[in-house]
C-alpha cells in the first residue's frame, strides 16, 4: 500500500477521533469509514491489541496490505489527507509573498490532480477535514482552508520538526483563523502609526540631507511597527530586558522610533558635529548602539539594548548572545526567558556569513543558550548589487534554521498586519519552546546600497518596478480607507504632526554646537 506510505504519527489524532466516534455509534461515522472499522474490529479479534489506533496507521501503511478491502471512496480519503500534507510541507513555496516580483515556480504543484484527486471530487465531503481542526468539510473547502493558512501572504516551513508535540503546537496555532491576522482598530491604527513613523522619518532624511549615506529602511518599513508589537507583547509575558543586533540597513529608523534616540542628536550626526564627551571619538551614525530605559504602553518597565556593529555585519550575533547570556545569569538564572535576544539580518549576509552558522549550532549548548532567539530578516533580495539568484545555492536565505530545526515564517513586508501576526507568533513559540524562530521579511531596496549608488546599473529590470511601487504606510492606509477603520484625511495629519516635530528638532540640533550622547 505505497500510495498511503506518507501517513504517520502526525494523522494518529485523526484516526483516534474517527475511532472513537465509531465505537461510540458506528452509524454517526461514513459508510466507508464504517466498513473499513468493521473489517478492522473483525480481524482485531484475534490480536486483542491496547493499541488499535496505532495498528490502522500501521495497517494502512503496510507494504502488504490488502488495498481490496479499502473501498473507493476510504482511498480518496486517504488522498486528501496526502493533500493536507502536501500544503503542510510545501505550501510555503506558492504563497504570495514578494512584493515585487513573481514567485519563483516549484514542481509538482499542489493541484488535486497530483493527489489522486479530480474536479468531480471538490462537492465531495471528507472526514479528513477533522484533520485541519474542522468537521467534515467539501474538498473544495478544505482547500480555501489550506490555501488561507499555507499559501497567502505567510508561508511557513516547519514540517521538518522531529517533535510531533512541536508540529501540533505550530498547526494548532495557526490554525486560528485561518492563519489570518484578526486586529482591532486600535491595534490597526498603532501599525498605521509606525508605519508613517518608519516612511515620514526617511522621507525626512532624503530631502534635508540629500545624498548623504543613511542605509534606508525604505521596503522594509515594516519591521518598524513589528519590533514595536514584539516589545510591548513581550513585556506582557514577562519578558524584562531586550537585546538587539544589526546591521546598517534601518539602524537610524530603529534607533529613533524603537529606542526613542532624539533626532535632534541624529540631525547633529548627520551635521558632522563633535561629541560632547570628550572620550568618545565617534563613529558613523549608522555604526552607533543605545541602551535606553523604556515604559510600555501598558506601563511595564522594560531595558532594551541595541550593540553597536561596526560594519562586520553578523559578527555582532555573537555579541547579542553573549551580552543576553550574561544577563541571564547575573539577574534572571533561572528565568532565562526574562531575556530577549533579537538578531536582525540581511538577506545575503546571513546566507553568506560562516559566523552566523556557528552561532546557530551553538543555540542549544548549555554554556550558550540564550532561551531563544528571534530572528528577523529584513531580504531586499539583493547583496549589494548581486540577485539572490546568483548569491546561494539555498532556496530560502534563512535555510540554516534548519540547523537547530526552528520554524521559519516567510512574510510579504508590504502586509504590515501579517508581520505583526507572524511576530506575534515567534514570540509565543519562544517563550513555548525557549528556542530559536525565524522570520523572513521579504521586502526590497528602495535605493542602491547606499544612497550615493545607482541600482539601475545593475538592477535595471527590478528597479523599474520598485519605481512604481507604493510604501507600505500607504498601501495599508488605504486598506484602512476602505474598511472604514480611518478617513481620508488620518494619514495626512500623522504625516504632518511627525514631519513637525522633526523640523523643530533639526531647528534645535543646530543651535547646539556638539551631539549629545
Amino acid at each position: 500500500m505505497d500510495r498511503f506510505s506518507f501517513l504517520n504519527a502526525a494523522h494518529t489524532e485523526f484516526f483516534a477521533q474517527l475511532y472513537d466516534q465509531y465505537l461510540v455509534n458506528p452509524d454517526s461515522v461514513e459508510p466507508s469509514w464504517r466498513s473499513f472499522f468493521q473489517g478492522f474490529d473483525f480481524g482485531q479479534t484475534t490480536y486483542n491489541d491496547e493499541n488499535p489506533v496505532q495498528r490502522i496507521v500501521e495497517y494502512v501503511t503496510s507494504e502488504n496490505a490488502d488495498c481490496s478491502l479499502v473501498s473507493d471512496k476510504l482511498q480518496k480519503e486517504f488522498n486528501v489527507l496526502k493533500l493536507i500534507d502536501g500544503y503542510r510541507t510545501r505550501g510555503h513555496l506558492f504563497t504570495k509573498t514578494n512584493p515585487v516580483r513573481d514567485r519563483r515556480t516549484s514542481s509538482p504543484t499542489l493541484d488535486i490532480e497530483n493527489f489522486g484527486l479530480t474536479t468531480a471530487d471538490l462537492t465531495t465531503v471528507f472526514d479528513a477535514a477533522q484533520a485541519i481542526g474542522v468537521a467534515p468539510s467539501t474538498l473544495q473547502d478544505i482547500i480555501k482552508r489550506l490555501q488561507s493558512i499555507y499559501c497567502q501572504h505567510i508561508g511557513i516551513e516547519y514540517m521538518y520538526i522531529r517533535n510531533p508535540g512541536v508540529v501540533k503546537w505550530v498547526q494548532d496555532k495557526i490554525g486560528v483563523n485561518d492563519n489570518q491576522p484578526n486586529f482591532s482598530s486600535e491595534e490597526k491604527k498603532i501599525i498605521l502609526d509606525k508605519l508613517n513613523q518608519a516612511v515620514s522619518f526617511e522621507n525626512f532624511l532624503h530631502t534635508k540631507y540629500v545624498g548623504q549615506k543613511r542605509f534606508s529602511l525604505e521596503g522594509g518599513e515594516s519591521i518598524i511597527p513589528a519590533l514595536d508589537a514584539l516589545i510591548e507583547q513581550a513585556a506582557e509575558k514577562g519578558v524584562e530586558q531586550f537585546v538587539m543586533g544589526m546591521a546598517h540597513r534601518g539602524r537610524l529608523n530603529v534607533l529613533a522610533n524603537i529606542f526613542g534616540k532624539s533626532t535632534q542628536d541624529i540631525f547633529g550626526e548627520f551635521d558632522g558635529k563633535d561629541y560632547d564627551q570628550e572620550y568618545f571619538d565617534g563613529d558613523v551614525k549608522y555604526h552607533l548602539g543605545l541602551t535606553a530605559d523604556k515604559k510600555t504602553r501598558t506601563g511595564k518597565n522594560i531595558n532594551i539594548n541595541l550593540a553597536p556593529n561596526p560594519s562586520h555585519l553578523e559578527t555582532v550575533g555573537a555579541v547579542i548572545e553573549g551580552i543576553t547570556r550574561a544577563k541571564q545569569d547575573k539577574y534572571f538564572p533561572n528565568h532565562f526567558s526574562k531575556v530577549l535576544p533579537i538578531a536582525v539580518h540581511g538577506d545575503a549576509a546571513i546566507a553568506g556569513q560562516g559566523i552566523l552558522y556557528e552561532i546557530i549550532q551553538m543555540a542549544l549548548l548549555d554554556g550558550y543558550k540564550t532561551g531563544g532567539t528571534i530572528h528577523i530578516v529584513i531580504n531586499n533580495q539583493v547583496g549589494f548589487t548581486t540577485n539572490y539568484l546568483d548569491a546561494r545555492s539555498s532556496t530560502y536565505c534563512t535555510d540554516v534554521a534548519k540547523v537547530t530545526l526552528s520554524p521559519v515564517l516567510h512574510v510579504n513586508a508590504d502586509d504590515a498586519e501579517a508581520v505583526v501576526h507572524a511576530v506575534s507568533f515567534a514570540l509565543d513559540y519562544r517563550m513555548q519552546f525557549g528556542r530559536d524562530v525565524f522570520i523572513d521579511l521579504l521586502g526590497y531596496r528602495k535605493y542602491g546600497h547606499n544612497e550615493g549608488d545607482e541600482p539601475r546599473f545593475t538592477q535595471p529590470v527590478l528597479y523599474k518596478i520598485i519605481a512604481k511601487h507604493k510604501n507600505p504606510r500607504d498601501i495599508y492606509a488605504e486598506k484602512l480607507l476602505s474598511d472604514g477603520v480611518i478617513t481620508a484625511t488620518y494619514v495626512n495629519a500623522l504625516e504632518k504632526e511627525y514631519k513637525s516635530r522633526m523640523e523643530e528638532n533639526l531647528e534645535a540640533s543646530r543651535k547646539k554646537d556638539l551631539t549629545i550622547i
